[in-house]
C-alpha cells in the first residue's frame, strides 16, 4: 500500500472516529500532496510524500518558535499536536551512529575534502536520509566533519 493510500485511509478513519484535530491535519497533508500533483502534473511517489511531510513538520517547528516568542502557548501546543500526527507517516528515525555512517560513506563516495564540497555530500545524502533524519542536523554534522 502506498503512503498516499495509507494517508487517505487514515483520513476516513479519523472522520468515522470524529477526531477533528487529526482529520484537519490529514486534510492539510492531502491538500499539499494534491497541490504538488497538480503543479507538476505527476503522480507523487512515497519519496515525494515523505518530502512533503518533512517540509510540513519543518514549517510547524518554525511556527512553534514564533508562537512561543509571541506568548501564544495554545497555538504552539496545536502545532506540536500536528507534528506528532505528521511524524507518524515518517519512517523510523536513524540513530546518531547510523547517520555518521551515511555521512562517511557519502564523503568517500563523492571524494569530498574541505567545506566547499558540502553541496556534493548533501546531494548524495538527501535521497538516502529523506524523512529518516533531520536534514538541518545532518548538514551541521557534515559541515563539522568536512571542516575538521
Amino acid at each position: 500500500m502506498s503512503l498516499k493510500s495509507r494517508i487517505t485511509d487514515d483520513m476516513k478513519t479519523a472522520m468515522r472516529a470524529r477526531e477533528a484535530a487529526r482529520l484537519s491535519t490529514i486534510r492539510l497533508l492531502l491538500a499539499a500532496i494534491k497541490q504538488k500533483e497538480v503543479d507538476e502534473r505527476i503522480e507523487v511517489s512515497d519519496a515525494d510524500v515523505l518530502g512533503i511531510v518533512d517540509k510540513m513538520i519543518k514549517q510547524r517547528r518554525e511556527s512553534i518558535v514564533q508562537f512561543d516568542a509571541g506568548g501564544r502557548p495554545e497555538l504552539a501546543a496545536a502545532e506540536r499536536a500536528e507534528i506528532a500526527i505528521l511524524q507518524s507517516y515518517l519512517p523510523q528515525q536513524l540513530s546518531e551512529s547510523e547517520i555518521d555512517a551515511f555521512i562517511e560513506a557519502a564523503i568517500v563516495e563523492t571524494g569530498a575534502s574541505g567545506p566547499n564540497a558540502m553541496g556534493k555530500v548533501m546531494g548524495a545524502l538527501k535521497p538516502k536520509l529523506a524523512g529518516r533524519a533531520d536534514m538541518t542536523g545532518v548538514a551541521s554534522r557534515v559541515k563539522a566533519r568536512l571542516a575538521g
